[in-house]
């Protein structure tokens, strides 16, 4: 499968009852073979865009991505996936078997959740300097990795950890935090890996619109 990815992300339109996804509006209804034409803004096509991100325009983020190959095209839901913290200049910290490695590429489709919340000026400042003296400690020597307890989550979720509890916070354990940040981006992930491999296979993937959202849009229809 050869991996696309438009600009600006999956576009979808409404036509013939149904939701047509695809990377392009095409000139007729691949569903029906009619002419596409949108009366008033709500039947207009929209971007739905990728969930994916270039990981190292990320600044001070926790980011996440398959540890061979990438998301699009490649990931199978069920290969290991590897994680990172970056720095303010897009290096990705990470750890695994080979110790620590601090780096400019590679990073280039992830997911990414932020860990600075606006106006945190002085964490920001601090940023690097905690990052590189956190990822020189001992704990994070090659021969401390562990595949299962001791691995490229340990360590994101120690130094995020360690920036909480400088900032008088509670810590989260693993379950928290995956519950919390993680999980709610790989299910966005998971459903945009979904919608991509059946355009990738088809050129289009379509979804018959149920009564609800019908009458859901007539409604908007008629207040507008």
């Amino acid at each position: 499968m050869q991996p696309w990815e438009p600009a600006g992300g999956v576009v979808r339109f409404r036509h013939c009852g149904k939701f047509i996804f695809g990377p392009r509006v095409p000139a007729r209804c691949p569903a029906c073979g009619r002419r596409l034409l949108y009366r008033g803004l709500e039947q207009a096509p929209v971007s739905v865009p990728s969930p994916f991100v270039n990981g190292h325009a990320r600044l001070c983020a926790f980011l996440l991505r398959p540890t061979a190959g990438a998301f699009l095209g490649e990931y199978d839901g069920k290969s290991d996936l590897h994680v990172g913290i970056t720095s303010t200049n897009g290096l990705v910290y990470n750890y695994n078997e080979t110790g620590i490695h601090r780096v400019e590429f590679g990073w280039e489709q992830c997911i990414s959740i932020p860990l600075v919340q606006p106006g945190m000026y002085g964490l920001l400042q601090q940023w690097d300097k905690y990052l590189e003296e956190f990822s020189a400690g001992e704990a994070w020597l090659p021969h401390r990795y562990d595949e299962h307890h001791h691995n490229c989550y340990t360590y994101a979720l120690a130094f995020i950890n360690c920036l909480l509890a400088a900032q008088g916070k509670q810590q989260m354990d693993k379950n928290e935090f995956t519950e919390r940040f993680v999980i709610p981006q790989t299910r966005k992930a998971s459903k945009y890996i979904t919608l991509y491999q059946a355009i990738a296979e088809n050129c289009f993937y379509t979804v018959d619109i149920s009564d609800q959202e019908k009458n859901a849009w007539e409604e908007d229809k008629l207040l507008n």
